[in-house]
């Protein structure tokens, strides 16, 4: 950027230029500089609005909730809650550490995708979920990038959650979930 001073004519590449006051910016070194810091500070703030923001929880496929009590011996503390997902055809557990989460998924019958999960792959790790504060936004954002997801629109999921899943073929093998809490209204 090239600053000039107090009324000076200046010759740039055969032009003159004159200034009208202290410190003015040649035009066309000014309009780049405004676009580039104009873009900067622009995604600078919708990152802070719309990133994936934490580890929500990771995803336990077992058999039997039966075998909570591994985990409760692991963490030294009982799950905070155990609720069962109609639509998911699952039971699940949840222990809170920290400011994520350990979600224990058993399928309750043979037509959960976890039921299919552990038949294919055996109990384990089953997936990976992060928070946004914007789901509809952030899957629009992500399919403009490419990722395809598995449900068309997020569904309510466990633990006051809309929830959907990228499909694992786009993220390496590993299914991640996007998770957005459900704000209740408050009583005033």
């Amino acid at each position: 950027m090239i600053l000039y001073n107090n009324n000076r004519s200046i010759n740039k590449n055969n032009r003159s230029i004159k200034t009208l006051a202290n410190f003015h910016v040649f035009k066309e070194n000014l309009l780049p500089f405004l676009h580039i810091r104009i873009n900067y500070f622009y995604f600078t703030a919708l990152n802070y609005l719309i990133m994936i923001k934490k580890i929500e929880h990771i995803g336990i496929a077992m058999k039997n909730l039966n075998e909570i009590r591994v985990y409760e011996k692991l963490f030294g503390k009982s799950a905070y809650k155990i609720e069962t997902v109609e639509t998911e055809n699952v039971n699940v557990a949840f222990f809170r550490l920290g400011e994520s989460k350990i979600e224990l998924l058993e399928p309750t019958n043979e037509n959960s995708a976890i039921f299919k999960y552990i038949q294919k792959r055996g109990e384990g790790i089953h997936h990976i979920a992060f928070n946004v504060d914007d789901i509809e936004y952030e899957m629009n954002r992500l399919k403009q990038e490419g990722f395809e997801f598995i449900y068309n629109k997020p569904k309510r999921g466990a633990d006051n959650m809309l929830i959907n899943f990228i499909h694992p073929k786009y993220t390496n093998g590993v299914l991640i979930e996007l998770c957005q809490e459900i704000k209740l209204p408050t009583n005033s």
